[in-house]
């Protein structure tokens, strides 16, 4: 016990002195002393959960149509790459009118082929044995994809499920924010995201479908035409974002944002605010071929189904990287950044409801917790000086920091406190006493089989360290399911839980240890009194 090395007392003095020093921002955050706290400290804060400083509220719908239609483009792309292999099948026009893809097989020998070949990739929907597209001949070479009902209901499940891990990642690129994006029903997610009292940049980000493609321009389209929304056959009239006119492009897409692996803000060589972006090896590889195939021609970039630019591609462009221009300001680039990053939404959400909830509840929710853990902190502390003594001075000190620390921890991560985290707190105060109490039970029981002070202290903290760490393992799995699988003010509470866990476990068998190693050492007590 008295062999309590110098690099151990440093390691835990440091570690304390660290976790109180990340934990004043926040505690000092709209007194006086706030602007007093020098700039060279720490300045991380605790996030307030919506229920303690309110924030926005939306409710999301998917749009049907524009799912069906995606769904008919994906097809579209689909059918063209897939009788494209060996054997090649030549096709005609693909057409998506009337809610089907349809093509007519130019070669009558090779409709069986192309027959066979679509039935490959179209699946069973679940283990009703229905596919989820029908394929049919009519006319003897004309070949009709139609949805059927089961696979598009599969098709906007699915949908609605990346649509929602899209929204949050966009929101909360870190994954530290106690934000909720549920799904509620079969097409509405539920957004609310604490803080953010103006919902119109969060409506802004969430709205941005950010389909990013690249298609080549249609040089023979003729302009009178486009004026007109009229395309050469295997083209398409798209409006330029800046709303200067329209431009007619290719229908093909050569590279989709889907191959993109990174995009982040940046500037172009006259200074100008640019989204620079990174393709994987397929996207890349293909960008090249693109590129390279088609020199000295204008290569339309795509957003949304809006040409941001149509720049004149000068050689190839290899490597997998590439920057998008369009009158971007920073903020407009940084967003599009972040929207291409957390990957497009597979299907367009509509805001059908939008609240914002006032901090004024929060206060009063604040104010509250504050004073339960006040009192439940008063309570522990006077409840161990009566029963232990010297040692229970020394689990209130060890009480103090593990408070702190949980701070000090929630914002090195920039965590966010909600009501239900407030309670978690209350809780770990009350439970992080156990430890002690485990200790200094242990510590008398020691004593009364009459051992001697220092056999009696490093017995005690060596037994009952075994039992508190086992029962505080269960405890951390809880909390790890409850955030897992939790949403909203569940992980609100799992995450104070998790934190509190680990803090008490550490300030009551290394701090707590300390402070008895270092009187022992000082004052080399002949009576304990405990």
């Amino acid at each position: 016990m008295l062999d309590f090395p110098r690099w151990k007392i440093w390691l835990i003095s440091l570690t304390v002195a660290v976790g109180i020093l990340f934990a004043i921002p926040s505690l000092v955050a709209g007194t006086v002393l706030a602007p007093h706290w020098p700039s060279w400290l720490p300045q991380s804060k605790i996030n307030l959960g919506l229920d303690l400083a309110g924030g926005s509220h939306l409710l999301l719908e998917a749009d049907a149509a524009d799912a069906q239609k995606q769904r008919l483009q994906g097809m579209e792309d689909t059918v063209a790459t897939e009788l494209r292999r060996a054997p090649r099948v030549e096709i005609g026009e693909v057409s998506t009118a009337g809610g089907r893809v349809s093509f007519m097989v130019r070669d009558p020998r090779q409709v069986d082929t192309a027959v066979e070949r679509l039935r490959e990739i179209t699946r069973p929907v679940g283990l009703t044995g229905s596919r989820d597209w029908d394929v049919q001949v009519t006319d003897s070479t004309r070949i009709n994809l139609i949805p059927t009902a089961s696979g598009s209901a599969r098709a906007l499940k699915d949908a609605m499920t990346v649509a929602r891990d899209v929204v949050r990642r966009r929101i909360d690129p870190q994954g530290t924010k106690e934000i909720t994006v549920i799904n509620q029903g079969e097409r509405r997610i539920l957004v609310q995201v604490p803080g953010v009292e103006d919902p119109e940049a969060l409506k802004k980000l969430i709205g941005q479908t950010a389909r990013l493609e690249f298609k080549l321009v249609d040089l023979t389209a003729d302009q009178g035409q486009i004026a007109q929304g009229r395309a050469p056959a295997g083209s398409q009239v798209l409006p330029m974002a800046d709303g200067t006119g329209a431009m007619a492009v290719k229908r093909r897409v050569m590279v989709s944002g889907d191959q993109l692996t990174d995009a982040k803000q940046s500037f172009d060589q006259d200074g100008r605010p640019v989204v620079s972006i990174t393709f994987n090896t397929a996207g890349a590889r293909r960008f090249g071929n693109v590129t390279r195939d088609n020199v000295n021609k204008p290569f339309a970039i795509i957003l949304d189904d809006k040409i941001l630019s149509a720049p004149n591609i000068n050689e190839p462009i290899l490597g997998g990287q590439a920057q998008i221009s369009g009158n971007f300001t920073v903020e407009s680039a940084n967003q599009l950044a972040v929207s291409l990053a957390s990957g497009k939404l597979p299907v367009k959400l509509n805001v059908i409801e939008e609240r914002t909830v006032g901090p004024d509840l929060g206060k009063d929710s604040i104010h509250k917790g504050a004073v339960a853990s006040i009192v439940a902190t008063l309570g522990v502390i006077l409840f161990m000086l009566v029963t232990y003594g010297r040692f229970g001075v020394y689990a209130t000190a060890a009480l103090v920091v593990n408070g702190l620390m949980i701070l000090g921890v929630m914002a090195i991560f920039n965590a966010t406190l909600t009501l239900p985290g407030i309670a978690g707190f209350v809780l770990t105060i009350g439970a992080a006493v156990d430890a002690n109490v485990l200790i200094n039970e242990r510590i008398r029981e020691e004593q009364r089989r009459g051992r001697r002070i220092l056999d009696a202290i490093e017995t005690g903290y060596k037994e009952a360290s075994t039992a508190i760490f086992d029962a505080n393992i269960t405890n951390v799995i809880a909390a790890v399911l409850m955030w897992y699988f939790g949403s909203g003010p569940v992980r609100g509470f799992a995450v104070v839980l998790m934190i509190g866990i680990i803090t008490s476990v550490f300030t009551a068998v290394n701090f707590t240890r300390m402070l008895v190693a270092l009187w022992v050492r000082r004052k080399r007590p002949r009576v304990l009194h405990i």
